[in-house]
């Protein structure tokens, strides 16, 4: 891009434009009022599966145990633990070992679901999402258990509606996509040719359609990734034919470069909410700095703290088959059980990787939408960088 100042403020510029008529102000409250009702749907499960009676101490082991808890969603239930004792619901000796949950009320918690809807309004969320959320809050029992699969709640019936107000049709995504948009279009603006898109775990293509958007009258190779057929399928049905459009098969944990795409070719690579769920954020970072070319931008949107509504609902899609790791031993996030990486983590992390971050967003003192903690980060090869510092 021209410059590191000139992208940021244009990049910002179109975000700000495409939210222009919601309420900024209200989304911190919002996202707090659906904290506070999944915190107690949390606190309210554990209570009634663990059967941990006061003054009885156990272990996360125990207490996953005791609920019935399927294996590879154990961890769900160790950070469940930290949070309710971090919020002053819950007890933890020196030995982890756990004691005085606080009892929640049904008053509080009809309270709390009360809420919701207005919260969502606030939020820019459709009812479709909401109803999500709410029906998480109210199946944790057979998700911990398997008996109910996150996918189903997701997508009914195969139904996207509430997966696109997820990851598109919301004030933060709409913002976060229109900024991801005006980089790709500002870039092709100084390319000659075709530009060379890769968007990886394109999903729903919530971020793909704000992009194509700005495309419109440019020429491009848009390869439209994902790890699944399901949303390869739902790609071709949303964009069809889109010139220049090819949909690949591409496991963000497998190698890359590799299965179909060059190395050092690529122009923009986009990664819209789907690093947070590599093995090894380090080793995906390096792979990802082998695809651009010499003078390619790394364009990410990662949410850079956890929500307590996506620890009982979306973050069920993250826990692996029955036997395998979560994530690798060597992974930033080995020693505890969390998703997600810190802004500055992710700053890290890039230039660990030989990237050179230009910018992110929003600006810290953007108060109401930095408060959500939703970011968009922008980099290119540091070799480039330097050349042109």
């Amino acid at each position: 891009m021209a410059s590191s100042d000139d992208g940021r403020q244009c990049a910002d510029a179109a975000g700000k434009s495409a939210i222009i008529e919601a309420d900024l102000d209200a989304l911190p409250t919002a996202i707090q009022r659906l904290d506070v009702a999944a915190l107690l749907a949390i606190a309210a499960t554990v209570h009634e599966l663990s059967g941990l009676p006061p003054d009885t101490v156990r272990t996360a082991d125990q207490i996953a145990e005791a609920m019935g808890t399927a294996a590879r969603h154990r961890w769900i239930v160790r950070y469940w633990l930290e949070l309710l004792t971090a919020e002053q619901l819950l007890v933890r000796d020196d030995d982890r070992r756990y004691q005085d949950l606080r009892p929640t009320t049904q008053h509080e918690r009809a309270a709390a679901d009360a809420a919701l809807d207005s919260a969502g309004t606030a939020l820019g969320y459709t009812a479709e999402l909401t109803r999500f959320f709410r029906t998480a809050n109210e199946n944790l029992p057979g998700l911990l258990r398997d008996d109910v699969l996150p996918q189903a709640l997701l997508f009914p019936g195969g139904d996207i509606t509430t997966a696109l107000s997820f990851y598109q049709d919301n004030t933060v995504s709409r913002y976060l996509n229109a900024a991801v948009a005006e980089v790709v279009r500002h870039t092709a603006e100084e390319r000659t040719g075709a530009l060379q898109v890769l968007e990886l775990g394109a999903g729903v293509g919530g971020t793909t359609a704000a992009v194509l958007a700005s495309l419109a009258d440019r020429k491009v190779n848009y390869s439209f990734t994902d790890v699944s057929r399901f949303f390869l399928n739902i790609g071709r049905e949303r964009f069809g034919g889109h010139p220049g459009l090819r949909y690949v098969l591409v496991d963000i944990n497998g190698e890359l470069p590799g299965q179909g795409i060059p190395a050092g070719k690529t122009d923009v690579v986009i990664a819209a909410n789907v690093i947070h769920n590599a093995h090894h954020v380090g080793r995906m970072m390096a792979n990802l700095r082998r695809l651009l070319a010499p003078d390619g931008l790394l364009v990410i949107v990662e949410l850079c703290r956890e929500y307590h509504q996506g620890m009982t609902s979306v973050r069920f899609l993250a826990s692996p088959p029955s036997g395998q790791p979560r994530v690798d031993r060597t992974d930033i996030r080995a020693e505890d059980d969390r998703i997600l990486l810190t802004r500055q983590e992710w700053l890290d992390q890039l230039l660990a990787a030989g990237l050179q971050p230009l910018f992110d967003l929003p600006y810290p003192d953007d108060k109401p939408l930095a408060a959500l903690a939703q970011h968009l980060f922008v980099a290119t090869p540091a070799t480039f960088e330097r050349s042109n510092s």
